[in-house]
């Protein structure tokens, strides 16, 4: 299969310039869109490798990089910084996307991928834009709460018997793909502080019982985890998102829980399964 990538940049509500990308598979026919919100520490070209099979039944995938991440950083010492607005900001660059997706291409269903610090972008981005999509899927996600990443993670694989290879194998069990992360020098970095108040702003609305009220009822909307992704801490912070949602009174909601599954379940040693059981998922709201 060929996939076709397409590099493009657009302008942001505040005129800074956005790296985005759009992929599809050669002589498909589009039957709808995937948006990636990708996480914290990496970029969108991750992304169309593990979700080919998407692409191959149909879905044309769009992505940009987030500030502070990919080819929208303007250096290298730019690397996790999102700005003083950051936070909110990626959020409406999402948006854009969003907007520039639905023009190329009219009448498409479209559906927002969330993945770690993207969930948490994605889970904000539909209190404002929830009528703007078809679907929320989150992966790699939680509530909002207390998380001590890299470090808990070690822990928790200690729990396990294993002794970590590498500070990142809390990221998958496959080993070559921490390796590529490893390698990839735009991966493994952490946020910078100049833009703290603006995600403690945007943590405060992921908590806010009025915000997820603002959630389209119908919007369908899947979780899939792992259940030693250290995010989500042996599900106890999985456990409430859905509580919330649920007490909010959404009516189409799936959860996909891997036993043994790490943070990056899109490059777990079963990703197969999990793509395949995130197609069918979106092959039913779309169709």
């Amino acid at each position: 299969m060929n996939i076709e990538e397409r590099q493009f940049r657009f302008e942001a509500a505040d005129g800074a310039s956005i790296a985005a990308y759009c992929w599809a598979a050669a002589g498909v026919e589009p039957r709808a869109i995937v948006q990636i919100a990708h996480g914290m520490g990496e970029h969108a070209r991750r992304y169309p490798g593990p979700l080919a099979p998407l692409m191959t039944a149909g879905f044309v995938l769009y992505a940009e990089d987030h500030r502070g991440h990919g080819y929208t950083a303007p250096s290298k010492e730019a690397l996790g910084d999102f700005g003083e607005n950051g936070a909110e900001a990626v959020i409406e660059d999402i948006a854009r996307l969003t907007a520039i997706a639905r023009a190329e291409h009219p009448g498409l269903p479209l559906i927002l991928l969330g993945h770690s610090l993207g969930s948490f972008f994605a889970q904000a981005y539909v209190f404002d834009h929830g009528d703007e999509i078809d679907g929320l899927v989150l992966s790699g996600t939680a509530a909002f709460g207390d998380r001590t990443g890299a470090a808990k993670s070690l822990d928790q694989i200690g729990d396990e018997g294993e002794t970590p290879r590498t500070p990142f194998d809390w990221l998958s069990r496959d080993e070559a793909e921490v390796d590529a992360y490893i390698a990839d020098p735009l991966c493994g970095f952490s946020r910078q502080a100049s833009s703290a108040g603006s995600f403690a702003r945007v943590a405060a609305r992921l908590k806010d019982e009025g915000e997820i009220a603002k959630i389209p009822k119908s919007l369908p909307i899947y979780v899939f985890v792992g259940d030693k992704d250290p995010i989500n801490q042996d599900l106890a912070l999985l456990t409430p998102l859905i509580d919330r949602y649920r007490a909010a009174g959404l009516q189409d909601l799936d959860v996909k829980i891997y036993p043994g599954g790490r943070h990056e379940m899109l490059n777990e040693t079963n990703r197969a399964e999990v793509v395949a059981d995130l197609l069918t998922w979106l092959t039913r709201v779309t169709s």
